[in-house]
C-alpha cells in the first residue's frame, strides 16, 4: 500500500518557525485523534470525547486548533522545537523538512517484531529567511497568516474525503492501529521525522517573500 503524501512549503523568519509548523501539524493530528476506546466485548466498544483548543500565535497573525491533550501537545512541541534548533544551527541555506507519518502495525511471524506500514504522510518544508526591516517583518507576519489559513482549509478538505484510514480494531488489535499511551486521547499511530539536509526543492526564498509582500501592498 502506498502512503498518501501531502507537502507544504513555507518561508519563515527564525522566530516564526515553531508556530508555523505547529499551525499545520496540530490540526492534522487533531483530525487523526479519537477519544479513548472502552471495550465491553472483543468488538463492542464506546468512544470517549476529544476536546479542542484554539491557539493564538504570538509571531504570526493566525489561530489554529489543537487537541486538548497536554501530553500530545508536549510530544509534538518537543519534536518541532528540536527541528527548529537544528535549522538555526545549520550552516549555509537554513532549510529542512519535518514530517508527521501515520502508520499501522502488521503482525509478523515469531520472532520478528510487528511491521510498521505508513498510510499517510504530512510534510512541511521550511526555509528560514532574513527580512531587511520592521516593515517587511510586519507585512510577512500578516501574509504568512494568510498562507497558513489556506493550508488549514486544504487540510479540512483532505479530511472530508473518503480515503483510506485503518478500520476500527477489535480489542486485541487496538495497539496495531492507535497509540494508547496517552491517558486522555487516542491518536492513530504516528511518528515525527525531521531533517535539515537538502530536501530537493529550490524553496520559497527571500526574493519570493519580498515579491509576495509587494503584490500584497499593491492590492
Amino acid at each position: 500500500m502506498n502512503a498518501r503524501s501531502h507537502i507544504f512549503e513555507l518561508a519563515v523568519e527564525a522566530w516564526q518557525t515553531e508556530e508555523a509548523i505547529l499551525s499545520i501539524l496540530h490540526p492534522v493530528l487533531f483530525h487523526r485523534t479519537t477519544g479513548k476506546f472502552s471495550y465491553q466485548l472483543e468488538s463492542s466498544y464506546s468512544v470517549g470525547t476529544v476536546g479542542y483548543e484554539d491557539v493564538d500565535c504570538d509571531c504570526i497573525d493566525h489561530t489554529f486548533v489543537r487537541t486538548a491533550s497536554p501530553g500530545l501537545d508536549c510530544l509534538l512541541r518537543r519534536e518541532v522545537s528540536a527541528f527548529a534548533e537544528e535549522l538555526k544551527k545549520s550552516s549555509g541555506l537554513k532549510s529542512g523538512q519535518i514530517s508527521l507519518e501515520f502508520f499501522q502495525r502488521k503482525r509478523t511471524r515469531w520472532p520478528f517484531p510487528p511491521e510498521n506500514i505508513p498510510w499517510e504522510v504530512w510534510t512541511v518544508r521550511v526555509e528560514i529567511v532574513s527580512l531587511a526591516n520592521e516593515s517587511e517583518r510586519l507585512g510577512w507576519r500578516e501574509k504568512l497568516g494568510e498562507v497558513l489559513c489556506e493550508k488549514t482549509l486544504y487540510i479540512a478538505e483532505v479530511m472530508n474525503k473518503h480515503e483510506f484510514v485503518p478500520k476500527m480494531p477489535n480489542s486485541s488489535d487496538l495497539e496495531l492501529v492507535f497509540d494508547t499511551s496517552f491517558h486522555d486521547v487516542q491518536p492513530h499511530l504516528f511518528k515525527v521525522c525531521h531533517s535539515t539536509a537538502n530536501v530537493g526543492s529550490a524553496g520559497v526564498g527571500v526574493n519570493t517573500v519580498r515579491r509576495l509582500l509587494k503584490d500584497t501592498l499593491a492590492i
